[in-house]
């Protein structure tokens, strides 16, 4: 079950003083790999979701986290940049400042759901407590902020949980138009609990929704749940997985039965996640990003 309980604090180590960005450290890039692609409020381009939306999205999330950052002794800024054509979202630390910023140009783009802009905001929060595996780098070796695909399967295993909490799912769900795949995968690994399938279906279609910006950014084939990407890296890729990459991590992390409220481990990979070392048969983190440690 994956059932939820009131959201909870999660253990966060060392952050570096100064300020870094992510989701690379230097500031360079962002959620989506380096475009100059821009979309302002009134360009013909315009699609995706509405300002309302955008900032309804925000807020909810932000209701979230901002407490639970503040418990761990920082303060959480959500940057509502609606006006801002850029097609991209970063993050940054600051000493006990730790920002996000959310661009109006991504919102925009019409690949992008309601529930997909979620996630890209899941996905930087997730930069700032999804735990283990960091990105390499910084002071002593290591990188305050989670790496992308971390950010990415804590998006779907704990953020976009919260966020569809307390929302009619099941009705939700039966709007998506969701594939065949995805409903028979969610609902067997949720057979117990229909609004816990729901949430796996409602979560798996906002990670498709981002895979198609990835795939349109990057001119790449369409992703599908039923044809994961096959690779296997040697290391951990801290960088950007390629769009099919993306969506198995999103899909994994909606498969995975571990509480929304099991904290994870800034350290220890295995806390709070579904591993191949605790015997998940579903869930685990794909090989086309993720070795790990104990394989």
């Amino acid at each position: 079950m994956i059932k939820f309980f009131k959201t909870s604090a999660v253990v966060v180590g060392l952050t570096i003083a100064g300020t870094a960005f992510t989701c690379n450290t230097d500031g360079s890039g962002g959620f989506l790999p380096e475009n100059d692609l821009k979309i302002p409020a009134d360009s013909k381009m315009a699609a995706g979701i509405t300002e309302a939306q955008f900032m309804g999205v925000i807020e909810r999330l932000e209701a979230i986290y901002a407490p639970i950052v503040s418990n761990l002794g920082a303060k959480l800024t959500i940057q509502r940049k609606w006006s801002d054509a850029t097609v991209n979202a970063n993050a940054s630390q600051s000493g006990k400042t730790w920002n996000v910023n959310m661009y109006g140009g991504l919102a925009r783009h019409e690949t992008i759901t309601e529930d997909g802009f979620a996630l890209v905001l899941c996905h930087e929060i997730g930069h700032h407590i999804g735990g283990a595996p960091k990105k390499a780098g910084g002071l002593f070796g290591g990188s305050w902020a989670s790496n992308e695909g971390q950010a990415d399967y804590f998006a779907n295993l704990k953020c976009l949980r919260k966020a569809f909490l307390n929302d009619d799912n099941i009705a939700i769900v039966a709007n998506l138009n969701a594939p065949k795949a995805l409903t028979d995968a969610c609902n067997n690994a949720y057979s117990k609990d229909q609004d816990d399938a729901a949430i796996c279906v409602r979560a798996s279609m906002a990670g498709k929704s981002v895979a198609n910006l990835f795939s349109a950014l990057s001119k790449l084939p369409e992703t599908f749940f039923d044809k994961p990407d096959a690779n296997v890296v040697k290391k951990t890729d801290d960088n950007h997985p390629k769009a099919q990459c993306r969506l198995d991590t999103y899909f994994q992390g909606s498969l995975c039965d571990m509480n929304m409220n099991d904290d994870v481990s800034q350290k220890d990979e295995t806390v709070g996640t579904c591993n191949l070392s605790t015997a998940h048969k579903l869930g685990n983190r794909p090989l086309c990003w993720f070795k790990p440690k104990k394989m």
